[in-house]
């Protein structure tokens, strides 16, 4: 059996999904949140860390033998690097990649979805990813997980 079995949309497909319908909306109904400046000042800054914090988590997972993919058994319990200060470096990756892009964009649209995203993140992949781990490696996991916060 893979890791996650069952239906679901894979995260990068549902931040970019959900992010191009907000920034298509705010194309159709313009409404933005930021002076132009600090959208570009704050955007770039926001793609610019989750792009690097992507990199760096999934050399870490690749490092210790592990798939990004939620689909695909995981090796090794991960701990180091990101992971020493998140439990999902990689979703919070793409959410501050999505933000950035947000705003970009000016788009208050893709950031009023942006809650949406991480409800269904965190109800359809990271509640079924810990019960995974859990089952996987059982104590060492629950150590972990009293140690290093969910998201950030």
């Amino acid at each position: 059996m893979a890791a996650l079995g069952g239906a679901h949309t894979p995260p990068p497909v549902l931040y970019s999904g959900m992010l191009l319908i907000g920034v298509l909306l705010n194309r159709l109904f313009p409404l933005p949140f930021l002076p132009r400046r600090l959208s570009r000042i704050v955007g770039a800054t926001m793609v610019i860390g989750g792009q690097i914090m992507g990199i760096a988590s999934l050399r870490t997972l690749r490092k210790a033998g592990n798939s990004p993919r939620p689909d695909v058994p995981v090796r090794e319990l991960v701990e180091e690097g990101p992971y020493s200060y998140s439990r999902n470096p990689l979703y919070l990756s793409m959410t501050m990649t999505y933000a950035g892009i947000a705003a970009l964009a000016n788009a208050r649209w893709a950031v009023l979805l942006l809650p949406a995203v991480l409800t269904a993140i965190n109800q359809g992949m990271v509640r079924r990813e810990e019960r995974y781990l859990e089952e996987r490696f059982g104590d060492r996991y629950r150590n972990y997980k009293t140690r290093v916060r969910r998201w950030f």
